[in-house]
């Protein structure tokens, strides 16, 4: 089949019903139906040959042309696409290695095979060109809300058609008592886009968070105007939920503006997550009363906050403590992870034992270590002294105002409290001593002998180990896996050495062994000084 006049103008005709089915660009055909006229051109002439297809955009006429390259000598492999500088001299004036010499050549007459090859070319140009289109529209959209019609459901998984071609609703993706049958109309929250060789792969949700927030979003007006923020959000799918939320303008409730009148707002969430309750809670930067709301309904008496290991406790009464727990952990699970803590939570009974065994524990250490009888560690205890170092060297008023206690009595407290902590690191420096430390370690300012001790027992042996640590090795930390935070033991952390002061000593003892300059501490310090302070400007 030759390209005739008659026909030159159907192409364009051709690529551009192509393109109004496909909703593609019309050029991209064109250019599909280029390559395969090129294919089968090859067929015809040989396939070592470069044979290039332009076809005007405006007359539809095909041109065929024969395209060879200039190389150098020593780099000709293919002598029907390419010819040395001394052959080129035949076609071009002053010839230089790059240069093309372009000849047209007769258009193919196409044969049965040839056309059919032409026709999957362009079909392929053409689903590609659509797979692309397809994903650059749906890639900006993702974190957004759509309505889809439910076509089939492949082992377990929901396969939605979203208008320009259909996206995955899996099974963990689903709130759990929900099915679906082919022609359901769904709301769905588009939870990514990728790009992968069969074509755009769209992941749908309605279990994730966000999809709440975004429902709150359409249904509050103060949500979509920026005046209430949505802060958190943590879902069971399916059973229950909690948001937080705040007000930028006093004179609205955030809370009461979320329900909305006689409930209107929250239960038109309520019916698109299949009954789900929600709990919307007045978000507060202060943690402690933070965490008060977020357990509600239940009631809490005290909190106690340890920031560093992102840790919290809950005291509440005996009979609140299976409503502040809830089904399954749901109601502290939930707060959990609205707060981003780790909660504990205790009885009132429980936290007296704790603090009875607290206060048992160092009675113990005083009359064991000052020879005191109990009466007297009582006391101390009670006047909030915790170890010996605070009685070693707390000012002596301090001390005095202890009943019975006059300037005599504790001035012998505090030496029989420093005879006893020298008498003990002095038993410390001996065992890292025996341990294998180096004087270099020894003399490093900031370590104490049981530190020194600890190091040792763990294999820091000398200043250059000692700069090869993380500071998460000394001070511990926390590290998330599969979701779940776990503990990082370190070293030093039984001493109370934060990460910041472990960085500082690293850091120190890698400027005493040479490895790093003073000045590019000083830069470092600065920089993160800095960026602190541009996060707090932000804030």
């Amino acid at each position: 089949m030759a390209i005739t006049s008659a026909n030159q103008l159907e192409l364009l005709q051709i690529a551009d019903a192509v393109a109004r089915e496909k909703m593609i660009d019309p050029g991209l055909v064109i250019e599909a139906m280029e390559e395969s006229l090129a294919r089968a051109a090859k067929s015809r002439y040989g396939s070592e040959m470069d044979i290039r297809v332009s076809i005007d955009r405006k007359s539809g006429r095909a041109t065929f042309t024969r395209v060879r390259t200039v190389v150098e000598d020593e780099l000709l492999e293919n002598e029907k696409a390419e010819f040395t500088v001394e052959t080129a001299k035949q076609y071009l004036e002053d010839p230089k290695v790059g240069d093309t010499f372009v000849e047209e050549v007769p258009p193919v007459d196409m044969g049965r095979i040839a056309a059919q090859s032409a026709k999957q070319v362009i079909i392929q140009k053409v689903r590609e060109a659509e797979r692309e289109r397809q994903y650059e529209e749906f890639k900006d959209r993702a974190g957004t809300i759509i309505n889809g019609v439910v076509k089939r459901e492949e082992y377990g998984n929901v396969i939605v058609d979203i208008g320009a071609g259909e996206a995955s609703l899996r099974r963990n993706d689903k709130i759990g008592r929900e099915s679906y049958r082919p022609g359901d109309r769904i709301r769905v929250y588009i939870k990514d886009v990728r790009r992968e060789e069969r074509g755009p792969q769209i992941f749908l949700s309605r279990t994730a968070p966000e999809f709440m927030v975004e429902l709150f979003r359409m249904e509050v007006p103060e949500i979509y105007d920026g005046v209430i923020e949505i802060k958190g959000c943590a879902r069971d799918p399916g059973s229950r939920a909690k948001i937080a939320v705040i007000s930028y303008d006093s004179s609205i409730d955030p809370v009461g503006a979320c329900v909305g009148m006689r409930g209107s707002r929250v239960q038109a969430v309520v019916n698109e997550l299949q009954g789900e309750k929600i709990d919307i809670i007045p978000w507060t930067d202060d943690a402690a009363t933070f965490l008060v709301n977020a357990l509600q309904p239940a009631e809490v008496t005290k909190v106690v906050i340890d920031e560093e290991a992102e840790r919290i406790e809950v005291v509440v009464p005996e009979e609140q403590l299976s409503l502040a727990i809830g089904r399954r952990g749901q109601n502290v699970r939930l707060a959990s992870q609205l707060t981003g803590l780790d909660i504990d939570i205790l009885t009132e009974e429980e936290e007296s034992k704790r603090r009875q065994a607290e206060f048992e524990e160092r009675t113990k250490l005083f009359m064991d270590t000052l020879d005191l009888d109990e009466f007297f560690a009582q006391l101390l205890v009670s006047e909030g002294f915790t170890n010996l170092e605070e009685v070693a060297y707390v000012e002596v008023d301090e001390l005095l105002v202890i009943d019975g206690v006059d300037e005599g009595t504790a001035s012998e407290l505090q030496a029989r409290a420093r005879d006893y902590l020298e008498a003990q690191n002095a038993k410390a420096m001996e065992a890292a001593r025996e341990a294998g430390l180096q004087d270099d370690l020894a003399n490093f300012e900031g370590l104490t002998p049981q530190m020194l001790e600890a190091l040792t027992a763990d294999g820091v042996k000398t200043l250059e180990e000692f700069a090869t640590c993380a500071d998460w090795e000394l001070a511990g930390g926390w590290t998330i896996v599969n979701g779940e935070r776990s503990k990082d033991d370190g070293v030093l952390e039984p001493f109370d050495v934060t990460l910041e002061e472990a960085q500082d000593m690293i850091m120190t003892a890698r400027v005493m062994l040479g490895w790093v300059s003073p000045e590019d501490v000083v830069g470092s310090s600065e920089e993160e000084t800095e960026d602190a302070s541009a996060e707090e400007a932000g804030a």
